[in-house]
C-alpha cells in the first residue's frame, strides 16, 4: 500500500482500519490460529527492544543528552507526534510526564532560567518540569539535527495529538490546583507548533475542559477535536471549535452518550457485558457546563446527565473518516478494549440527530498475550494497528502489540527495559516508526521490512 501525505496528514497515522473478526463465543479469531506477524522476535544484545528479523532501531535521543538550548533531555518520555517540516525533516514533539511527586526539585533548579517562559512554578519559584521537547530529525540522513524545550511549566504531560495545521496538543493528566505548591490550576491542553524553536509563554486552552486529559485526535475535515480521559470512570469528549484551526478562540465541549439509553451506558463490561464486542450503538452528544471544573467532577456530572462511561480512555488516533481509542482496563478481564467511532456526515450540527454517529466496541482482549493494558496506539502504513502496553505490575512484560485488519493479534516488539513503550508514530513516508522508552528516556527510530508481514 502506498502511503501519501493526504492519508498521513503532517506525519499523522491516519489510515482506515478494518473491523475485528470474532467467533461465536465472542473470542478473538486469533485464538483459533497461530499468528507469526513478522516472525519470532530476536533478542536485542543491547537489551532495549527485541524486534523481528530485518528490523533495527537507532537511539536518537537519551536521558541527560545535552540539547541545543543548553539543557538536558528530561525523563519520563511519553506521548509523541511526528509532523513534517519539509521533504526531509520532521519535528518529533515529545511529552514528559513529570509531576510534583516525581519532580526532583534540586535537578529542576537548572530550569530556573526558563521561569519567564514557564506556564507555572512551585512556591520556590522553580518551574514545573513537565512539558515537551522537540527533536528535529532528518529522514534522509537518519540523524537528529536539533533538540530543545518547546513547553515548560506544566504537569504530567501524558499524551496528546497532532493537528492538521501542524501542531501538537500536549495534554496534562493532572488536576493540581493553585495553592498546592502551584500558582495556577492544572488539567489543561497546550498547543505547541512544530515550527516553534524557542520557548514561548504558553496559555491553556481552557475551553477544552479541565480534567485528567490523556490524548487528542482531530478530524481534518471539521477541525473537531476528540479527547480521552484517563480515569476508571472516564468520559469521551469532543470539542467543536468556534473557528477551524484556531482552538484558542474557544468552542463547545460535549460528552458522548448512547442514543438508545436514557442513562449512561457502562462500556467497561466489568460486572456484566453491557456492550458486546463488535456491536454498534448510535450516539448523541451532551453539552457540558462548568467545564473548568474546580471540583474535578466533570465526568461525574456528565455521567449523571446520560454520558457513557469508559475504563481509562488513553491513546487515540484518527483514521479514514473514523477514529479509534484504547480503554486501558476495559473488558471482563480488565485487559483492555479498543473503541471505534464513526462520526455523522453532519457531525457537530443539528442534522446529526437524524444521521447519528456510531460507536463500536472494536476489540476486547480476552488474553494477556493478545493485549495487556493497551495505551498509546498508531496505525501502520500497512493498515495494521500497533498498541503500546503499559502494565501495572512490579515486573512488567510490555510489548508493542499488532492487530491485523482481521483482528489477529501478534507481537511486533518486546521492550526489555522495565518500563513502558510510548508515543509510537510514523514518518510521513511510512518508512520509519518512532517510539519512546518511558524511563530512562530514550527515543528510537525503527526501520525494517514493513511490507513483509506473514502469518
Amino acid at each position: 500500500m502506498k502511503i501519501t501525505r493526504r492519508k498521513l496528514f503532517a506525519g499523522a497515522s491516519s489510515l482506515a482500519f478494518a473491523g475485528m473478526i470474532y467467533n461465536l463465543n465472542g473470542e478473538s479469531f486469533a485464538k483459533e490460529q497461530k499468528i507469526y506477524g513478522y516472525g519470532p522476535l530476536k533478542k536485542d544484545p543491547h537489551k532495549i527492544l527485541d524486534l523481528p528479523e530485518g528490523f533495527s532501531y537507532r537511539v536518537i535521543s537519551s536521558l541527560g543528552d545535552k540539547m541545543d538550548d543548553g539543557f538536558l533531555v528530561p525523563d519520563r518520555a511519553d506521548g509523541m507526534g511526528c509532523i513534517a517540516l519539509d521533504d526531509d525533516r520532521v519535528a518529533l514533539i515529545r511529552n514528559h510526564e513529570i509531576n510534583l511527586k516525581n519532580q526532583d526539585d534540586d535537578a529542576a533548579k537548572i530550569l530556573s532560567p526558563l521561569l519567564k517562559e514557564a506556564y507555572d512554578h512551585t512556591d520556590e519559584n522553580i518551574p514545573h518540569a513537565g512539558g515537551t521537547t522537540t527533536i528535529i530529525y532528518d529522514l534522509s540522513t537518519g540523524k537528529r539535527t536539533k533538540e530543545f524545550y518547546s513547553l515548560i511549566g506544566t504537569l504530567q504531560n501524558c499524551a496528546g495529538g497532532i493537528t492538521p495545521w501542524g501542531s501538537w496538543l500536549s495534554c496534562e493528566e493532572n488536576v493540581t490546583k493553585a495553592g498546592e505548591n502551584s500558582q495556577l490550576d492544572h488539567g489543561w491542553i497546550f498547543e505547541v507548533p512544530a515550527t516553534q524553536e524557542k520557548l514561548k509563554k504558553p496559555f491553556p486552552l481552557k475551553a477544552m475542559g479541565r480534567f485528567n486529559h490523556e490524548a487528542a485526535a482531530v478530524d481534518p475535515k471539521t477541525g473537531i477535536v476528540y479527547l480521552t480521559e484517563d480515569r476508571p470512570n472516564s468520559l469521551f469528549y469532543r470539542f467543536i471549535p468556534n473557528e477551524y484551526g484556531k482552538l484558542h478562540l474557544g468552542g463547545k465541549l460535549q460528552a458522548l452518550a448512547i442514543m438508545e439509553y436514557g442513562k449512561g451506558l457502562d462500556t467497561r463490561n466489568w460486572q456484566s457485558i453491557d456492550f458486546k464486542p463488535q456491536s454498534w450503538r448510535n450516539v448523541k452528544w451532551i453539552d457540558l457546563n462548568d467545564i473548568e471544573s474546580p471540583k474535578d467532577d466533570l465526568r461525574i456530572r456528565g455521567y449523571k446527565e446520560g454520558a457513557a462511561t469508559f475504563a481509562r480512555g488513553e491513546g487515540i488516533h484518527w483514521g479514514d473518516n473514523e477514529l479509534y481509542f484504547c480503554c486501558t482496563s476495559g473488558g471482563k478481564n480488565k485487559l483492555g478494549q479498543v473503541m471505534r467511532y464513526q462520526p455523522s456526515k453532519f457531525e457537530g450540527t443539528t442534522d446529526e440527530n437524524n444521521v447519528p454517529g456510531k460507536l463500536q466496541l472494536f476489540f476486547e482482549s480476552q488474553d494477556p498475550n493478545d493485549m495487556n493494558y493497551g495505551d498509546n496506539i498508531v496505525v501502520t502504513p500497512f493498515d495494521h494497528l500497533l498498541i503500546c502496553e503499559d502494565q501495572y505490575t512490579d515486573i512488567v512484560n510490555n510489548y508493542i502489540r499488532g492487530l491485523t485488519p482481521e483482528g489477529q493479534p501478534y507481537p511486533f516488539a518486546k521492550l526489555v527495559v522495565q518500563t513502558e513503550p510510548a508515543g509510537c508514530c510514523f514518518s510521513p513516508d511510512g518508512k520509519t516508526m518512532f517510539v519512546n522508552v518511558y524511563r530512562p528516556t530514550m527515543t528510537l527510530a525503527i526501520t525494517g521490512p514493513w511490507n513483509d508481514f506473514r502469518v
